[in-house]
Order: structure tokens, then C-alpha cells, then sequence
């Protein structure tokens, strides 16, 4: 069942924590997303927060302070962890508690909590955000048409889509222990290349390194082996989502993915952003799946339902920016590389879900499902450089006069995302960001 509004969407809503009531805020009092953070001026433990403005609501110093009581009450112990993934096991309704109580706590007219904001909220700047969650298992999707067809006309002109792609939500298993928080230096990447067909392939790093946009989710309580779980019921396993990067090494990929996909030229990096936005704060920017058009097969039963079909889809604007080393030292702006619409992917987060687990995978707390690059059908919305430069044929110009095909090292790339729509307010993603250094070094 999917989140419904309530009064903690109200856009008349207001908190003490000015920052939070700047249009402008990823962070306003109705987002309230998840992280786990460490204090950089105290020896304390990691611990859950809650991003407001450009604070952290520290939960576990509300909860010392008496301030959790009801349903949230049970969270208590929950709080004090090194990750999300006890608190994403009590499933949506703990989370959704914790998140009322923190909107009550947070609210313009709680004085009392306003008095105790020295002990109970720490600057941004002044912590360090780490994973959110423990990833157990971490699988890939490929879940917009036009980003499988802008690829597969690069490599198959004469048949860009494969036949199975509108019937199956096509994934990998990608790897978990190099997921990296926001922020981490991504090294670029040694492996095998085959640039002349008539050579034999050469090991050495990667010329070929690109991003891709993409949008995560963590689920809450999973399922037993062998138990698939129904569409109509996805979403109370899905917790909340996040932007995600894909770093892939094109090069690499080309030679190794026939015939089984996709190994080194993923494994080596996956960037997630430090904050968890709870589907509950995305209640209000809902909106019907993708309308197939005329002639595309229908989803099988499994993977159709009335409230996929009204409100499967989640209308996010995702953005990407590029800076190279250069840009820096001069004091350039990150450039402005695409912006593009979550709404528009063909296959739903909960189709994706659900198909994962329709052959009896049993999917963990904590658990992240990526979506696979966000594109969609103009230039300017395709989510990796891999199309955006086409392959290298029309690369991009940055202001110092660089052109960019692929990254080079000292290139950063931020993504960022938000959700709006009349009538509500504007909640944000917060910042997925990575800088590339140069190939990494043998011991």
C-alpha cells in the first residue's frame, strides 16, 4: 500500500530551525529524511539523525531528553546504531512513527524542544555522514526504455531492445562491499580492454570511466526464502530511496559483459548519498506509472496492479553536474550536465521489487535496489556521460574549454534530486558526489 497524506505534509507546516523554512531546503519540516551520522567534535558513537535545513536532529539525544513517547517509543533502542538497518527491520510503521514524532519535535510551536536545541541538533558542517544502512545484498536494474534503447543502438543498430526487455525488469547483482558514502574518492579502475578486434585484449586502467544517475531503495522487513512478495504489497517492504552513481568502466564492460553481464567494470565503486527520504515523505509527488505506448505488451499478472498503475511511479527531477580539477582551481561552478524525470522509467520500483523476489529471493533489512540510469528522451535528460557524449562522438565542452567523452581524474560529479508540486513543499535528496583520482596503485 502506498503512503498516504497526512498533516505531517501540510504545507503551512513550520520549524524552529529557520534554515528548514527556506524555499530552497532540500530539508523542511515535511521531509525529515534518515541518515547515520558522527559528531567530528565528540568521542560518541555513530548514531541515526535526521537531516533539518542544515541541521541534524539527533534522535537518540531527543530520546535521552524524554521526548519519545507512543508508537516511536519503540525505536528508542534502535537509535544508537552504526546504520539504518535495525530500524529499517521494524518495518514502515516504526519509521513512520519516529518520523511523526520528529515533525512534532521540530514544529515552530514546540518551545520547549526549541530551548533544548543545543543538546538535540548539530550543524551539518559539523558532522560526518557515513552509509546509511549495512548492505547486505545490492542488485541493479536497467529500468528506463530509452536508456536500454540509446545503448543497445550503439551496439546492436539493427536491434537496439531485446525482445525480453518489456516483458522482464532486466537486473544484475551487483557488488555490496564497495558501496561508498557520498563524498569518498572514487580511484579509477584497472581491468581488461579490447579496443582492436584483431588484437588480443590488454590489462591496465580504465580510459573509459563514466556515472550513471540512478535512484536507490532500501527495503525494510524482507521476506523468507522461497515467499515472493505481491505487488499489491512492495511498498510496505520498501522503506525509502536515495540517489545512487553507478560508476561504470565502459571499456571494461564492452569486453567483458557477453555473455554474463556486467563484473569488474561495475564492482570496483557504488556511490550512494548519505540520506534516506522515507516513501511516507513522498506521499504528496506520487503519480501513475508510465503509460505504455500502443502495441507494447501489457505487464504479466505478477507484475501489474490498480495501484501500481495510479500510483507506482514517483516524480523526482534528478540532476547531474561535472567539475574538472581545472574548473576548481579556477573557482568555477560545477556544470550543468542533464536533468531528467524519475517518473518516466518504465518499470516501477515496486515492479522491480516484486520480480526480484517472484523466483523466492529472499531480500534483508537494509537491502538496496537501484534502478539503473534515469534517462529519458531528450539530449539534455540522458543520465550517464556514456550517452550524453554518445559514445565519444559529440563530447561535452566545459567553460575552461576541456571536452569531456568520459571522466578524467580530478573530475567530480553531483547529482542531486528533488520532488515538487503545487500546493506542497519542495523536498529534496540532499547531494550524491564523487571525485576521481587517478588508477589505484598494486601493494
Amino acid at each position: 500500500m502506498s503512503a498516504m497524506l497526512d498533516d505531517t505534509h501540510e504545507l503551512a507546516l513550520r520549524s524552529w530551525v529557520k534554515s528548514a523554512n527556506d524555499p530552497g531546503s532540500d530539508f523542511p519540516i515535511q521531509n525529515l529524511p534518515f541518515g547515520i551520522f558522527a559528531r567530528r567534535d565528540q568521542k560518541q558513537l555513530p548514531r541515526v539523525g535526521v537531516a533539518i535545513g542544515d541541521q541534524v536532529l539527533d534522535v537518540a539525544a531527543c530520546a535521552r531528553a524524554g521526548m519519545f513517547h507512543g508508537e516511536a517509543a519503540s525505536a528508542e533502542r534502535l537509535l544508537v546504531d552504526d546504520s539504518l538497518n535495525r530500524l529499517m527491520g521494524q518495518g514502515r510503521g516504526v519509521a513512520r512513527a519516529v518520523r511523526r514524532l520528529c515533525v512534532e519535535i521540530l514544529d515552530a510551536g514546540n518551545a520547549a524542544a526549541e530551548r533544548r536545541a543545543a543538546e538535540i541538533t548539530v550543524a551539518m558542517s559539523d558532522v560526518e555522514m557515513l552509509l546509511p544502512a549495512a548492505v547486505g545484498d545490492y542488485s541493479d536494474f536497467y529500468a528506463s526504455i530509452h536508456h536500454a534503447t540509446n545503448v543497445g543502438s550503439m551496439f546492436r543498430p539493427d536491434n537496439p531492445l531485446l525482445p525480453n526487455y518489456k516483458y522482464v525488469p532486466i537486473g544484475y547483482h551487483g557488488r555490496a562491499s564497495s558501496i561508498v558514502p557520498s563524498g569518498s574518492p572514487v580511484r579509477r579502475p584497472f581491468g581488461q580492454t579490447r579496443e582492436d578486434a584483431n588484437a588480443p585484449p590488454v590489462f591496465g586502467a580504465s580510459k573509459r570511466l563514466d556515472y550513471e544517475l540512478e535512484v536507490g531503495a532500501y527495503i525494510a522487513t524482507g521476506n523468507a526464502l522461497g515467499a515472493a512478495i505481491p505487488l499489491a504489497r512492495v511498498e510496505e517492504h520498501i522503506w525509502g530511496i536515495t540517489l545512487l552513481n553507478d560508476w561504470s568502466a565502459r571499456d571494461i564492460q564492452s569486453w567483458e559483459y557477453q555473455p554474463l553481464g556486467p563484473f569488474l567494470s561495475k564492482s570496483f565503486a557504488t556511490t550512494v548519498s548519505p540520506w534516506v527520504v522515507t516513501l511516507d515523505a513522498l506521499a504528496p509527488f506520487r503519480v501513475p506509472a508510465v503509460k505504455r505506448p500502443a502495441g507494447d505488451p501489457a505487464p504479466l499478472p505478477y507484475l501489474a496492479s490498480f495501484e501500481n498503475e495510479q500510483r507506482g511511479g514517483v516524480d523526482l527531477t534528478l540532476e547531474v553536474s561535472l567539475r574538472s580539477a581545472k574548473m576548481r582551481e579556477r573557482g568555477d561552478a560545477p556544470m550543468a550536465v542533464s536533468r531528467g524525470r524519475f517518473a518516466e522509467m518504465y518499470w516501477t520500483l515496486a515492479q522491480m521489487v516484486a520480480h526480484h523476489t517472484s523466483n523466492g529471493c529472499n531480500l534483508r533489512p537494509g537491502d538496496l535496489i537501484a534502478s539503473g540510469t534515469v534517462s529519458n528522451a531528450s539530449k539534455e535528460s540522458r543520465g550517464c556521460l556514456l550517452e550524453r557524449a554518445w559514445r565519444g562522438a559529440e563530447p561535452l565542452v566545459l567553460p575552461t574549454g576541456e571536452r569531456r567523452a568520459f571522466l578524467e581524474d580530478g573530475d567530480e560529479v553531483i547529482m542531486r534530486g528533488f520532488a515538487e508540486r503545487d500546493g506542497y513543499r519542495r523536498i529534496g535528496l540532499g547531494e550524491c558526489r564523487g571525485i576521481i583520482l587517478s588508477e589505484a596503485r598494486s601493494s
